[in-house]
């Protein structure tokens, strides 16, 4: 039976994480094997009844998703964080707040911790499509439950969790309205036919910080913006904070806009900042931008705020 504990976000600080060899071995398999993300992933939400304590839903239980604040009438943002995250992590903490203090929605933050939480970075891998599944299937239940569109759904992932809500939205038939792939992991994706995909959803956009290293390298989604060239964010002195960056500026964006980027030729010209054509696009926000389409590039400040606009 599925736990219903309550969890309580804070801050917490990240610790910088070391990948292991990609090589997937058939331990690896028998490892994801044990990952049974319909019994084990927990979905908690918050809305701007309960902010800072959630309130765990349990699928295929309807009387129980009565008890809580959810409200069909609202758009749905869904959280799914990366690897050895949970949904106490900074990604969480600062998007819920982020957002409700943009909006009135819901918010489901995914836990897939047993999945992702192995130091065993392949299996975390294997298991990323494997939540999943069983992600699309929670959603559309809580869509046919409640009757809303997935038109309203926004579904955010970060790292892993990026790759992990590109599957979601494609499994859902690409009709969810927005999906943001946070620098979608690149260890373990380039030959990844799971991996994050422009047309899985009805507007995607990427945002990369850490290109080519926990990062991926060339662009994923309709929109791809590379903040100060993808790689060595200002203010950073590990890779982890690179990878992190991105959902600090998506925060930022939901919040008070700024981040406008200009457009590129290509990815290389966006990592090297030589870009020169014409036409803008702000990064992130709340709303999607749908018919927009390009590679990005744009400067941030060292500390908050990160936009220069």
């Amino acid at each position: 039976m599925k736990q219903t504990n309550r969890i309580r976000i804070h801050h917490t600080k990240n610790n910088d994480n070391v990948l292991m060899d990609l090589w997937t071995r058939s331990s690896d398999l028998d490892e994801a094997s044990t990952y049974n993300p319909e019994e084990m992933n927990t979905y908690h939400l918050f809305t701007r009844e309960n902010p800072t304590l959630s309130q765990p839903i349990l699928a295929n239980n309807e009387i129980w998703l009565e008890t809580t604040h959810y409200n069909a009438s609202k758009r749905t943002v869904v959280l799914i964080h990366g690897w050895l995250d949970t949904i106490t992590s900074d990604f969480v903490t600062l998007l819920v707040q982020a957002i409700l203090q943009a909006e009135d929605a819901n918010i489901i933050a995914v836990d897939w911790s047993p999945g992702s939480g192995t130091i065993n970075y392949p299996v975390a891998v294997l298991n990323t499509p494997i939540s999943a599944n069983a992600v699309a299937k929670f959603l559309g239940w809580l869509n046919n439950v409640g009757g809303s569109r997935l038109e309203d759904y926004h579904i955010i992932g970060h790292g892993l969790g990026a790759h992990q809500a590109g599957i979601v939205g494609r499994i859902l038939g690409g009709w969810v309205g927005y999906i943001t792939a946070l620098d979608p992991a690149f260890p373990g994706w380039v030959t990844n036919e799971d991996r994050f995909k422009p047309t899985d959803g009805m507007y995607t956009e990427a945002i990369h910080t850490n290109a080519g290293l926990l990062g991926y390298l060339s662009p994923v989604a309709d929109s791809d913006f590379y903040p100060n060239g993808g790689i060595d964010m200002p203010g950073c002195y590990s890779q982890e904070c690179d990878h992190n960056r991105s959902y600090h500026y998506l925060a930022e964006s939901i919040k008070s806009g700024g981040f406008v980027g200009n457009r590129c030729y290509t990815y290389g010209s966006a990592m090297s900042g030589h870009c020169f054509l014409g036409g803008k696009l702000r990064m992130g926000g709340i709303n999607s931008k749908p018919g927009q389409t390009g590679i990005f590039f744009l400067r941030t400040n060292a500390s908050p705020p990160f936009s220069r606009e």
